[in-house]
C-alpha cells in the first residue's frame, strides 16, 4: 500500500512502573519518579520522535501509582517545543466532554498547536467505579457517548460564537470555547480499536486510528475493516493516520537482548517469569517466547527494522512505542539512530 503520509514514531512516556518478568509496558522501571518520567519525554523529543504520548489511567502499575494524564501532558507541553502531544485512549468518562473540549483548546493554544485528541470510551470499569465516575455497562452506549462527546467538542471548536448543543447524552447552552484551538479547523481526532461503531466514527470524523498490539495477521484484518468503514462513507482510508501501538526492545546484539530481559525479570524475584521466558533466559532455547514475538518488536536493529517493515507494508504509517527498557535511554537512542531512518 502506498503511503501519502511519512512513517512517524511516537514515544510513550513511562508514567507508571510495572517492574518484572510480566514484561508489561514498563518492566524496567523499578519505581515511579515524576522527574525521570518527564525527562524521558524531553529526551525523546531531542532524539527526533514525532509525538509524545501519555497513558490515561487513574490506577495502574506497581502500587497502582500512575501520574494523572491531563496534568502530565500539560507539564510536558511546557517542557517540550516541537513534538506533538496526546493522551493514549483519552478516557471519555474521566472528564465532562464540554469541559474537556475547553481544556483541549487551551492546551492546543499553550503548546503552539501540538495536541492530538485520541478519543476513547475506555474499557475498564474498576478505576471508574473507584473514583465514582460514570461507566455505562453497555459497550455500545459507552462508544455512543464518546462519539457524541467528540461531536460536541468539534461543534465548540468551530464557532467563536455561543453554541447550544442538544444531543442524546450531552447538552450545552450558549457555551463558548474561546480562544479556539490553535490548529484549524481543529486538532486531529483519533480513535482506537476495532469495534464497528468506533470504526464508523473514525471514518466519519477521524484523522487517525490506533490499534493495541495484536500481531500482524490481526492488524491486517483491522486495517481492512477500517478501509471498509471508510468506503461505506465515501472516504479514502489513506487520509487517516494508521497507528500500531506496541512494546519494543531493541538491543545491539542478541546477547544484550537476553541480558536486558533477565535484568527486568530480576526486579521481581518473588514473581518468576513464565516457563517459556525462563527457558529463553536460561539459554535452554534461543527462541524468544511466542507471547512476545506475536505482537511486540524485539531484537537487533536489523531484526526490528524487518518486523516494522512488515507492518508498514500492511498499511501502518505510525508507530506508538513503549520502550521496554525505559527509563533507560539506550533503546530509544539505538532505535532513532539505526532503525527509524531506514523506515521513513
Amino acid at each position: 500500500m502506498e503511503h501519502p503520509h511519512p512513517i512517524r514514531f511516537g514515544y510513550c512516556l513511562p508514567i507508571f512502573a510495572a517492574p518484572g518478568g510480566r514484561l508489561f509496558r514498563t518492566p524496567n522501571y523499578p519505581r515511579l519518579d515524576a522527574s525521570v518520567t518527564l525527562r524521558s519525554g524531553q529526551r525523546a523529543e531531542e532524539l527526533g520522535f514525532d509525538d509524545l504520548w501519555v497513558a490515561d489511567h487513574l490506577m495502574l502499575g506497581k502500587d497502582n501509582a500512575i501520574l494523572e494524564g491531563w496534568t502530565t501532558i500539560s507539564a510536558l507541553a511546557g517542557c517540550t517545543r516541537r513534538a506533538r502531544l496526546g493522551l493514549i485512549h483519552q478516557a471519555h468518562f474521566f472528564r465532562q466532554p464540554a469541559l474537556a473540549a475547553k481544556m483541549m483548546a487551551t492546551l492546543d493554544q499553550i503548546s503552539g498547536g501540538r495536541f492530538i485528541f485520541f478519543a476513547d470510551p475506555a474499557f475498564g470499569a474498576a478505576e471508574h467505579l473507584a473514583y465514582d465516575l460514570p461507566y455505562p455497562a453497555d459497550q455500545a452506549e459507552r462508544i455512543a457517548r464518546t462519539v457524541e462527546g467528540v461531536e460536541l467538542a468539534l461543534t465548540l471548536w468551530r464557532s467563536a460564537e455561543p453554541v447550544t448543543f442538544d444531543g442524546q447524552f450531552y447538552r450545552v447552552e450558549n457555551a463558548t470555547c474561546t480562544p479556539l484551538p490553535a490548529q484549524q479547523p481543529h486538532p486531529p481526532v483519533w480513535f482506537g480499536e476495532s469495534h464497528p461503531d468506533t470504526l464508523a466514527a473514525c471514518a466519519r470524523l477521524g484523522q487517525g486510528w490506533n490499534s493495541v498490539p495484536v500481531g500482524l495477521a490481526e492488524m491486517e484484518k483491522r486495517l481492512a475493516a477500517l478501509s471498509d468503514a471508510c468506503a461505506a462513507v465515501g472516504r479514502d482510508v489513506a487520509e487517516i493516520t494508521r497507528s500500531y501501538e506496541t512494546q519494543i526492545l531493541v538491543a545491539p546484539d542478541r546477547n544484550s537482548l537476553r541480558q536486558k530481559l533477565q535484568a527486568m525479570a530480576d526486579l521481581t524475584p518473588d514473581a518468576p517469569p513464565s516457563a517459556e521466558l525462563a527457558a529463553y533466559l536460561s539459554g535452554a532455547t534461543d527462541a524468544l517466547p511466542e507471547s512476545l514475538t506475536r505482537g511486540y518488536l524485539l531484537g537487533t536493529a536489523d531484526e526490528v527494522t524487518a518486523q516494522m517493515q512488515a507492518y508498514v507494508d500492511a498499511g501502518v504509517n505510525h508507530f506508538m512505542l513503549w520502550f521496554m527498557d525505559a527509563p533507560e535511554e539506550e533503546g530509544m537512542e539505538l532505535f532513532m539512530g539505526e532503525v527509524a531512518g531506514r523506515l521513513r
